[in-house]
């Protein structure tokens, strides 16, 4: 108990005094303001209107003209991080949160485990009497640790939230998620055809959660933590949304990106003098790392004049498409404030937006029809996008723009999303309103702020004290720094040092200076003793384009020094700069240990790709037990993946389907040649790996697939080199786990006409064992 019992108790309850008051919830204070954060996903510094850009965000608009805009916030570079400090206040190494949770090592800094002397705001304000909500993206529990098996405590719910709605990975198909609903996942509740897009649910479930808990306790403040997926790949929206910018583009990202600085000039966010950085500052491509490694060739911004017309045609469709989705995604949050105005809760409540990190170049020089090309380490082609044209923004794609887009939306800043040292990667939107109480409106702030400084802020707008225990765990130190002062001095000072590390880049601000490494993330480059350092005068030079290295070299040193201090104070080493694949590849503990027989049920829960069997780059069998009752049986037997990706074996037409579908470029089909009995049958796809493509690393060999014993077709595919997807549609039996894996049939595709007992898969090279025994006795079974 809080507090000690002061009633009396004698053994009849008639002649006792009761004491409810160490009983009772927690009560917050009186008028005590709710507080909705929400944090957009890759959108970049120049994308927004509010911040310049060409995008129009009538609702952030609105938030920013009754409240600061802060011209110099900071995060780190990558979600995951940027969200763990958001919500502790500690820096992303202290939150052993170096990169994203499906990256995770064992190492302290890189474990994606976020410890629990780290508390959450939302632990804290639950027990000082707040409701708690998580919406969307969460992106902060182990990939290892999402499926139905694991324990919960670093979902949403074991973190202090008391109700969550979205996905726990790091992106999501707008038209088909991964939804969980508290610590289950759960079916969309309609379809795209129906008007259904992630960003409009999210934006109901909001108002709903609100609204459930004022009907009760109309008093009651709140904590709302709200994640769109956007603008995160896939860009998916509706097409009348991506039409209302046509035309708005066709200037190139160069041409843009003066007008984004023009408009940033007159919004007063940057000084005159400031000057747009140049395009591939260190020479891309051919720069090349201590021992001639090649620079990353996605990490390059192919010029606008060197385009042809089919290239710039694709490329400014792109950007269409993304801009309608920002925008599409503005209104759905608008709605949430409408429903505060109108509920009376408006006034007096706190809102922080921010972005995760700079615009995302994930989808190379080219854009992506299918932005898991990125993490299969499969470069992309103008050729085989452009085809696809139509198509993007829509439920069969899984799109992403090219790297000159995110280049002029972090205008005007060098580089992007992954790029610790440079501000195009760390420096976003962040827009503070209260009208209730925050006097000033419309007005904009210059000093270098960091997440880590968004939870003491909001500790001291609330007079809290940050708890010494918390959950029985003594609380370590919160790294972040209020600056509550600078809402009413626009001279109150601002963060004095600041540490990165990130994909193998280092940098450190330090009073203005900061200095980091020429080592692009996911390089592979190594060799971290031979970085070459360069040192910026921020302020002076935001856009770094003057490398004062060598002339100011005892403040570069001082400042390299600073970097491994704190790299020590804060578990910033080691660092890791390996490739998507090698990331996403690594081995991690399993909730089982591994084995080469799986068996999978119908009317289960979608089984992550992180923890279901791994087929990558293997000779595998699959084997489907089910009775047919006739002709008309049809369905999805067993599925993985989705439109990015993935492999399913299903009846459709009376025969026996299997189709791999190799990163969306590539459906491979092959079908039975006799149609399927009715009765007890075993349907088997079998993969025999008998070679490796050389450009790509994906396994090539056979696929056969019998009835029974009966060998029924035949023919060569190849596989995927890597993960389906970075979070991917889940492995179901008995249907289809969201975006169809086939053109053939639309999602969910579930099994009629029969029953499906179980699916065995066999990765042990041979076909699973006793495979004729099993299947003999299957088959005979009453």
């Amino acid at each position: 108990m809080s507090k000690s019992w002061k009633g009396t108790a004698n053994l009849d309850i008639r002649d006792s005094v009761p004491d409810w008051g160490p009983y009772l919830q927690p009560q917050a204070p009186a008028d005590a303001p709710n507080i909705l954060m929400i944090v957009w996903d890759d959108v970049g510094y120049g994308a927004m209107d509010v911040f310049g850009g060409p995008i129009e965000t009538p609702t952030m608009r609105r938030i920013a003209d009754m409240g600061i805009r802060y011209s110099n916030f900071h995060t780190t570079a990558l979600c995951s991080p940027t969200r763990s400090s958001l919500l502790t206040g500690r820096n992303a190494t202290s939150n052993n949160m170096a990169c994203i949770t499906e990256a995770s090592a064992g190492f302290p800094g890189l474990s994606a485990r976020i410890p629990f002397e780290n508390g959450f705001i939302s632990e804290v304000l639950n027990e000082r009497g707040y409701n708690t909500y998580a919406i969307g993206k969460w992106h902060l529990t182990p990939a290892e640790e999402t499926d139905m098996s694991s324990w919960k405590g670093r979902w949403p719910l074991g973190r202090g939230f008391e109700r969550y709605y979205g996905f726990l990975g790091g992106e999501t198909n707008q038209w088909y998620p991964d939804l969980v609903y508290d610590n289950h996942p759960i079916d969309q509740p309609y379809r795209p055809e129906d008007g259904y897009h992630f960003s409009r649910d999210i934006a109901d479930k909001a108002i709903e959660f609100i609204r459930d808990a004022k009907v009760i306790a109309p008093e009651k403040p709140w904590f709302m933590y709200f994640c769109p997926g956007c603008a995160h790949a896939p860009h998916h929206v509706f097409k009348e949304w991506a039409d209302r910018y046509k035309g708005r583009f066709d200037m190139g990202y160069e041409k843009i990106r003066e007008q984004i600085l023009e408009n940033q000039k007159k919004m007063g966010l940057l000084p005159e003098n400031t000057r747009l950085s140049p395009i591939n500052p260190h020479g891309e491509p051919g720069t090349t790392g201590p021992d001639g490694q090649p620079w990353p060739a996605l990490d390059f911004v192919p010029p606008w004049d060197s385009l042809s017309e089919d290239e710039k045609r694709l490329f400014i469709r792109m950007a269409e498409v993304f801009a309608g989705y920002v925008t599409y995604t503005d209104a759905q949050i608008g709605r949430i404030l409408d429903y505060l105005e109108e509920s009376g809760q408006f006034e007096n409540t706190i809102i922080v937006v921010v972005s995760d990190n700079g615009s995302s170049a994930e989808g190379g020089p080219s854009g992506s029809f299918n932005e898991n090309k990125f993490f299969n380490n499969v470069p992309d082609t103008v050729e085989a996008n452009l085809p696809h044209i139509d198509e993007l923004g829509g439920p069969r794609a899984y799109n992403h723009y090219c790297t000159g887009w995110a280049w002029a939306f972090d205008t005007p800043f060098p580089y992007w999303k992954r790029f610790a040292g440079y501000e195009g990667g760390i420096a976003d939107m962040c827009l503070i309103a209260w009208p209730r109480g925050i006097s000033a409106q419309g007005e904009i702030r210059h000093q270098y702020i960091h997440a880590v400084d968004i939870v003491p802020t909001l500790y001291d707008l609330l007079g809290i004290e940050p708890p010494e225990v918390l959950k029985g765990y003594t609380q370590s130190p919160i790294e972040g720094e209020s600056f509550r002062a600078t809402f009413d001095d626009p001279d109150a000072p601002g963060r004095e040092t600041q540490f990165y590390a990130m994909l193998g880049q280092r940098a450190i601000y330090h009073q203005g200076w900061l200095a980091c490494t020429v080592h692009p993330p996911l390089s592979g480059w190594g060799n971290y003793e031979h970085d070459v350092w360069e040192l910026y005068n921020l302020k002076e030079d935001r856009t770094q384009t003057q490398n004062l290295a060598d002339e100011k070299r005892d403040v570069l040193e001082l400042l390299k020094g600073l970097w491994f201090y704190y790299a020590g104070v804060y578990n910033g080493m080691p660092i890791d700069d390996r490739n998507a694949l090698e990331l996403i590849s690594t081995p991690r503990p399993q909730p089982s240990r591994p084995r080469n027989r799986y068996v999978y049920y119908p009317n289960t829960a979608e089984v992550p790709e992180s923890v279901a069997v791994s087929i990558r780059g293997r000779s595998y069998a699959i084997a489907a037990g089910a009775v047919i009752d006739g002709p008309e049986a049809q369905g999805v037997l067993f599925a993985h993946g989705g439109v990015g990706g993935g492999h399913s074996l299903y009846i459709a037409d009376g025969r026996l389907h299997y189709v791999y579908n190799w990163l969306g470029d590539v459906i491979q089909k092959i079908s039975s040649s006799s149609t399927v009995p009715a009765g007890r049958h075993v349907f088997t796809a079998e993969f025999t790996k008998d070679g490796v493509e050389p450009d790509t690393g994906s396994a090539t060999g056979t696929l056969t697939l019998y009835i029974d014993m009966k060998k029924v077709g035949e023919g060569r595919i190849m596989t995927q080199p890597g993960y389906f997807g970075l979070t991917g549609d889940g492995l179901c039996v008995g249907r289809d786990s969201g975006s169809p894996v086939s053109p053939d049939y639309a999602a969910p595709f579930a099994f009629t006409g029969g029953t499906i007992e179980r699916v065995v898969i066999d990765v042990s090279g041979e076909r699973y064992v006793d495979h004729e025994k099993e299947v003999a006795a299957w088959i005979k079974r009453d």
